[in-house]
């Protein structure tokens, strides 16, 4: 058997029940979370799922979210997808982003699915596709976010 040249990378710690929970109760414990009414749906190692209702507060024009709570549903979803690798007491703090928003965000609610692309010590890529749902449960993808989180760990 020919040794390999490289050593194979570790595989994270699976994600924990304690550190989920974790998550979700610094995320919603976060006034922006509260006012959009965000819900953590699913969430997993590397993934997590959330959904925020299309709430006329939101809106530009009647039924239509503006920017800004698409979002903030990206990047909950991406940023708490990259925490889910971190170990239990560390957080994450997002620190650069790219959203495309390319179809209107309308419907009942809005679904943004966050998922790991690269996780290292110190930083970690992720990103989230955000869905439009509407009352039929039929999904129309409206944005892609891209971003970089720094992580957090405890000392």
């Amino acid at each position: 058997m020919t040794p390999t040249p490289y050593p194979a990378p570790a595989d994270p710690a699976p994600a924990a029940a304690d550190q989920l929970q974790a998550i979700q109760r610094a995320v919603l414990a976060m006034p922006i979370a509260r006012t959009l009414q965000l819900a953590f749906r699913q969430m997993a190692e590397g993934e997590v799922e959330v959904e925020i209702p299309i709430a006329p507060e939101l809106t530009f024009r009647p039924g239509q979210l503006q920017a800004p709570a698409i979002f903030a549903v990206a990047d909950f979803a991406a940023v708490s997808a990259a925490a889910t690798l971190l170990p239990l007491g560390a957080s994450n703090a997002t620190i650069d982003t790219t959203l495309k928003i390319f179809a209107p965000a309308v419907g009942t609610h809005l679904r943004g699915k966050g998922r790991v692309i690269s996780h290292a010590k110190l930083l970690s890529v992720c990103a989230a596709d955000v869905l439009a749902v509407d009352e039929h449960g039929a999904e129309t993808l409206c944005a892609t976010l891209l971003a970089t989180a720094r992580n957090i760990l405890p000392r």
